[in-house]
């Protein structure tokens, strides 16, 4: 059974290559923006999924967005739901676990899968797929809905990946956006999770 469990941000390890820069810059100026007790009241309200690693390290399965900004605001602790403790596994068995449950993805910034030892072992070393922002910009924007499903915004980056080509400014990205969003309610996008259908 899942249980809450608080730990300090600067020892959290990933479970995925990849983050949005744009969207945790998003995330940290909302965070800086509260006071301490409401930093702390809004990381209880929305805990971080995560299990027990070898070394009893906390490896977060979910919301390394929100991890990472608050790691960059200066936040020294969060809360996580920890779904399983994998402590007695050794490194081999412990990623392949974590692989066929879903909970890690190696998946580089150019949407291209690698090995489980391409994971960073810290927040700072989570690298830049622009893609991941504008999957999350479109969520925000009612593209399309959160679910349950594995790493969604993969799904959404990498079929944003092949469409549409993203350029070096920020309003090169913000018109990125506006057209996924057109894409997101195509009937391209009809299998993806939290597809909301094509406009009628």
């Amino acid at each position: 059974m899942a249980r809450q469990h608080e730990a300090p941000i600067h020892k959290l390890r990933p479970t995925q290559i990849t983050i949005g820069f744009i969207e945790v810059s998003v995330k940290r100026k909302e965070l800086e923006a509260l006071k301490k007790h409401q930093q702390r009241d809004f990381l209880a309200e929305h805990m971080i999924p995560a299990v027990y690693g070898p070394d009893e390290r906390v490896y977060i399965t979910d919301h390394h967005h929100l991890a990472r900004a608050a790691l960059e605001a200066g936040i020294e602790s969060g809360f996580f739901l920890i779904e399983a403790d994998l402590t007695p596994l050794e490194p081999s068995g412990f990623w392949r676990e974590m692989g066929e449950k879903r909970w890690a993805h190696p998946i580089d910034e150019h949407g291209q899968r690698q090995p489980f030892t391409a994971i960073p072992k810290h927040l700072t070393e989570l690298r830049d797929d622009v893609y991941r922002s504008i999957a999350g910009f479109v969520r925000t924007a009612g593209g399309y809905d959160k679910t349950p499903t594995a790493f969604c915004e993969f799904a959404w980056a990498d079929f944003f990946r092949k469409r549409i080509v993203v350029g070096p400014t920020h309003e090169d990205f913000m018109r990125a956006v506006a057209a996924a969003l057109l894409l997101a309610k195509s009937a391209a996008a009809c299998t993806l999770p939290g597809f909301r259908g094509a406009p009628g």
